[in-house]
């Protein structure tokens, strides 16, 4: 009868606990997303397809370029710091997984107490040695009473209501999520060298376009002058084309200067002092496939680092909360030692030595709830803000993801137009020297021919700096890839 009462009395405290416990907010689903991107391109195929990963080499397709990304990721001082964080991130989950096992200690005790003739443990000894029912070996030293322990001690807490095993899936998914976030890492630093790479080959070719326009604008004075000497020309036209020379010239240094600090620049990103570095003369053209294919909106959405990284960190703020709310219910504590325990040297390793104990403990909170209320409530408040960034980094990917794929389809057309612009424009530069020559135009239309196809020139190198730029962004947008 007595042991139908404990159980009673124990599960009242089990109920009683249970009841005041609050109740978790389990949802860990975003919106959905859309079906497609609704691109202008016609897909070749109408099923949908899984996205899968990219890599690197075959996006950029460019050498010189892989080269680069491959030290980047070998020498790059942050990206090698992440790597030392995943690490701690690791041990961070040993130590969660070890926690639901029970901790064993080796213990080794020595003390040496004098006790007063006054005090209840004085008096026990005293009269201890006088009993006629211990032997000699049982006698106690008075003036210092020693104790001696060696052996084990053993606890565990019961993991009856998983706040330990929550307390683990929280630390394994954060380590997922720093994995993650080591991609995302890699994804941006592949996309800076990348960027400072093709603002390399963009300032080469503007280099190449003013030697290039300074050899026509060369021409054309040459001409000015020599129709100068025979009184067809004057001053005012001669000095005209050598002032834009000059500024032909000066515009040439301060591209070298740009040169010169974005080589630096992306020097920086590679971890090394100095030197030049190896590209290509002309932009290489991108992986565009994605755009004739009519692929998952999902399997592109949640295989980007950032939205990995933020569900798995949604998650982990779930386990918190539960873990947290599991702080309500009573914690079910065993343990004991075994061990030789005496106070003498000369028989602490007799048989009689040998002591042992086992405990066991029910604590239920009482008057810390207050404590434990607030704690819940502001776990489960880190899990609704968790799920609302989840959803944004949702959000944000897929309106980015969306408006690249339709910038990446403009350039092709744009291109097409400033390429045709170039062409014409040549054929104005060569029909106004002709003209001149002639006598049916004057020196201001052979400048201003070859002012608007220097420009021109220049533009479409821009445009095709802005195409390789949102090719990058895009290699962003898709998650990165594998180096």
């Amino acid at each position: 009868m007595k042991q139908i009462n404990q159980y009673i009395i124990l599960g009242g405290i089990v109920l009683l606990t249970a009841c005041s416990a609050p109740k978790i907010n389990d949802n860990l689903a975003a919106k959905q997303l859309p079906e497609n991107f609704d691109l202008k391109r016609k897909k070749t195929s109408d099923n949908l397809q899984t996205f899968i990963p990219l890599k690197t080499e075959t996006y950029f397709k460019d050498a010189k370029l892989e080269d680069l990304l491959k030290k980047a990721i070998a020498q790059n001082p942050d990206y090698l710091i992440m790597q030392e964080r995943i690490l701690i991130a690791n041990s961070h989950l040993k130590v969660a997984k070890l926690a639901l096992l029970p901790s064993l200690d080796l213990v080794a005790d020595a003390s040496g107490t004098h006790y007063g003739k006054y005090t209840m443990d004085g008096v026990g000894n005293f009269d201890t040695n006088f009993s006629q029912n211990i032997n000699e070996k049982q006698r106690i030293n008075e003036k210092v009473s020693p104790n001696l322990f060696l052996g084990g001690k053993v606890s565990w807490e019961a993991d009856i209501w998983g706040k330990l095993s929550n307390r683990k899936k929280a630390a394994r998914e954060r380590f997922f999520a720093s994995q993650q976030g080591m991609r995302l890492l890699q994804t941006r630093l592949l996309s800076d060298v990348a960027d400072l790479y093709y603002k390399l080959i963009a300032l080469d070719k503007q280099a190449e376009i003013y030697k290039n326009n300074l050899k026509t604008q060369q021409k054309a004075l040459d001409i000015v002058a020599a129709q100068r000497s025979v009184g067809k020309a004057t001053e005012l036209a001669v000095q005209q084309f050598n002032a834009q020379n000059n500024n032909i010239l000066a515009e040439a240094e301060q591209l070298n200067l740009s040169i010169d600090q974005t080589e630096k620049a992306l020097l920086n990103l590679l971890g090394e002092y100095g030197g030049k570095i190896e590209r290509s003369a002309d932009f290489l053209s991108g992986h565009l496939e994605v755009l004739n294919q009519k692929i998952s909106v999902d399997s592109i959405i949640h295989k980007r680092p950032d939205v990995s990284e933020a569900y798995h960190e949604l998650r982990a703020t779930n386990a918190d909360a539960k873990a947290a709310r599991a702080a309500f219910f009573p914690t079910l504590n065993l343990g004991g030692y075994a061990g030789f325990n005496s106070f003498s040297f000369s028989t602490f390793f007799d048989n009689g030595s040998f002591a042992w104990q086992l405990l066991g403990g029910l604590t239920a909170p009482v008057f810390n709830k207050g404590q434990i209320k607030q704690e819940f409530f502001v776990s489960n408040k880190r899990q609704e803000i968790s799920l609302l960034q989840y959803q944004n980094t949702i959000t944000t990917a897929y309106n980015e993801l969306s408006a690249l794929l339709h910038r990446t389809e403009s350039f092709v057309g744009v291109l097409q137009y400033k390429s045709k612009e170039i062409e014409h424009l040549q054929i104005a530069v060569n029909v106004s020297n002709d003209l001149y020559l002639s006598g049916y135009a004057n020196y201001l239309e052979i400048i201003n021919a070859q002012k608007n196809k220097l420009q021109a020139e220049l533009d479409f190198v821009d445009i095709q700096l802005k195409n390789a730029e949102s090719q990058v962004l895009l290699y962003k947008a898709l998650g990165g890839g594998i180096n």
